[in-house]
């Protein structure tokens, strides 16, 4: 059975702490707009995972309420940076499985400001679900007492640039992409510019990341209203439909550990391995793809995606940035929404948001950031420790 999304909505994504709502909130103005997006009741909904991270047990009850009472089943999901996307899995796998046919997802985030943990039970990483990450890395860097998460994907990009020869401008080039795609993104929590030079000179955060290159922390939530092929005629609804072509969750494996690399271990494996299963799936190809939403959470990442999604030989990601093939006017328009870079990063919601900056894509419907004759689509997600999550939408 095929599934589509057929509604989507979001909240502006917002620095923490400088606007007075909680998650529910964020929860209630997503929700809504997903639903009268798609021209549907919350009464329709038949089950509602919500995917967050910081909030407590059985906060996507009281986030759902603000919707309706209706006694559906509400499933609380939390994958790390993958969570949304896990949500909008488990969405369309109850669609797809002939459970149901109309589910909605949704994600959200209420943050602390400064930089994220490592991931760790109050600081200590013997019980963390990262060890073993933070173990490789320690390993083969040692550990500075630089923010964990920016110092495992530093460290990554210090091996690129010694193994490939990518360069800090290179690096810098993603951070002046999406910061430059952000400008026309009326939902990103940054809507300003910089140059090559002017990311290279911000702070730094570890070396060679500087602050421009790295997600915020951000408040914020976003919805999808996933159904099926009966629904969608059953109530008219063709021209808001976006297929779900394919969709792949991986984890690690041992090769995300055994050659010692950071590369591995923050998922380049598991991001290939999830693009080849989506890719065989769909019976489409990078080639086909027109518009890509991915996780760029350090620039880096962005780079170690290139190469994980085919999009150019291991060690030529930095040069494919380089060349503009990944923006407007290039190949592929990367990150048109500003990505977690630029738009923000809360973690529960970003996987959905993804998906909703490519449903207006695919439909025409991304005003100035529209990719021209966009037909394809490709999400990733990725969460440290792990998960990642592939996702091509069709149109």
């Amino acid at each position: 059975m095929k599934s589509y999304i057929v509604g989507v909505g979001m909240t502006g994504f917002e620095k923490p702490e400088t606007r007075d709502w909680q998650y529910w909130d964020m929860v209630k103005e997503a929700g809504t707009k997903a639903l009268e997006d798609a021209g549907i009741a919350y009464d329709q909904v038949e089950q509602v995972p919500v995917g967050y991270c910081f909030q407590a047990s059985t906060a996507g009850q009281r986030a759902a309420y603000e919707l309706g009472l209706t006694g559906v089943p509400v499933y609380n999901v939390n994958n790390n940076c993958a969570t949304g996307s896990t949500a909008l899995m488990m969405a369309r796998q109850f669609v797809e499985g002939g459970l149901n046919d109309c589910v909605l997802a949704l994600g959200f985030e209420k943050m602390a400001r400064g930089a994220l943990g490592g991931g760790g039970d109050g600081g200590d990483f013997k019980t963390s679900p990262v060890a073993r990450h933070y173990g490789i890395m320690a390993a083969r860097h040692g550990f500075e007492m630089t923010p964990p998460t920016a110092q495992i994907f530093g460290n990554a990009a210090r091996e690129h640039m010694e193994k490939y020869g990518t360069t800090e401008a290179q690096l810098a080039a993603v951070g002046a992409k999406n910061h430059r795609h952000s400008t026309n993104n009326p939902y990103a929590q940054f809507q300003d510019a910089y140059t090559v030079d002017e990311i290279l000179a911000a702070k730094t955060i570890h070396r060679p990341l500087t602050k421009l290159q790295c997600s915020p922390t951000s408040d914020g939530a976003a919805a999808a209203v996933v159904v099926s092929e009966r629904f969608v005629e059953r109530h008219g609804l063709a021209e808001r439909a976006v297929e779900i072509a394919a969709q792949a969750m991986t984890t690690d494996t041992g090769e995300s550990f055994d050659s010692g690399s950071c590369i591995d271990a923050v998922g380049q494996p598991m991001s290939r391995e999830a693009a080849r299963q989506v890719y065989e799936s769909a019976g489409l190809g990078i080639e086909d793809v027109d518009v890509v939403e991915l996780h760029d959470c350090f620039s880096v990442n962005e780079l170690l995606t290139y190469e994980a999604l085919g999009m150019c030989a291991p060690g030529e990601s930095g040069k494919l940035v380089e060349s503009g093939a990944t923006t407007y006017g290039g190949r592929w328009v990367v990150n048109p929404s500003g990505g977690l870079i630029s738009k923000g990063h809360p973690l529960g919601a970003t996987g959905i948001a993804q998906v909703a900056e490519l449903t207006w894509q695919l439909r025409g419907e991304a005003a100035a950031r529209q990719v021209e004759g966009a037909r394809v689509g490709l999400a990733h997600n990725i969460g440290l420790g792990g998960a990642a999550v592939v996702t091509v939408l069709r149109r």
